[in-house]
């Protein structure tokens, strides 16, 4: 039987306050938070995001098992070569990542407790750690160049060059993302329809920062023959 909507107006009237249903546009910063309810078990983001976060993981681990492989053929060599890099500003960059990736996920949890100005500051830190790698990756970059160290130089710094570059242009795309979502946190646009781009573009940046957590000591660190 259909339910009579005067009886369930009525009903609601009946109900205290906190839980009567609200109007979307009446649950902003200033009002009690809105809660962004998650209905059951999902997976973070749009499902085709993962294809593409899966790819382009595989596509670096090819990259990965080709660098060790050439290693291992040219141990002496690419050992010589990794004591030119910066392993200061390597392990600063990591980090930088480290800190942004905790701010991410600190960002997403407040906004789905329905507080998306606080959300956007932990984004905006995010940003702010985006950029501060990317100054100090364009720093070591200068100084490699100034010593001779080209991508023509040799194997070991044609892989480096083509590898950091990579990876660089992801944190370049994964920048723009959080700036996106910055500005949707900022308009109050995260509700529970824009969720899922709040998830995928923190999928993202997490991709980012494990990508460069294989990156450091593989190129920075080494490994034994």
């Amino acid at each position: 039987m259909t339910p009579d909507p005067l009886s369930t107006l009525s009903q609601e009237r009946d109900l205290p306050e906190f839980l009567r249903q609200r109007p979307d546009h009446e649950c902003g910063e200033a009002r009690q938070p809105a809660v962004v309810r998650v209905e059951g078990e999902h997976a973070p983001g749009e499902p085709g995001l993962w294809v593409f976060l899966l790819g382009d993981m595989t596509l670096f681990g090819v990259f990965f098992v080709v660098f060790l492989a050439m290693g291992r053929d040219q141990h002496a060599t690419f050992a010589a070569s990794r004591e030119d890099l910066n392993q200061t500003i390597g392990g600063v960059n990591t980090l930088v990542l480290l800190t942004s990736s905790l701010l991410v996920v600190l960002a997403l949890a407040v906004a789905r407790a329905g507080h998306q100005r606080r959300a956007a500051r932990l984004v905006a830190g995010a940003g702010g750690c985006a950029a501060l790698f990317t100054i100090l990756k364009m720093v070591e970059y200068t100084a490699e160049v100034s010593a001779g160290n080209t991508p023509g130089v040799g194997l070991f710094f044609t892989f480096y060059f083509i590898l950091t570059g990579i990876h660089l242009l992801h944190v370049l795309v994964g920048s723009v993302l959080l700036f996106v979502l910055w500005r949707r946190l900022r308009m109050g646009a995260v509700g529970h329809r824009g969720l899922p781009f709040a998830e995928g573009a923190a999928c993202y940046w997490h991709m980012v920062d494990l990508l460069w957590i294989v990156l450091f000591p593989l190129l920075y660190l080494g490994f034994s023959s």
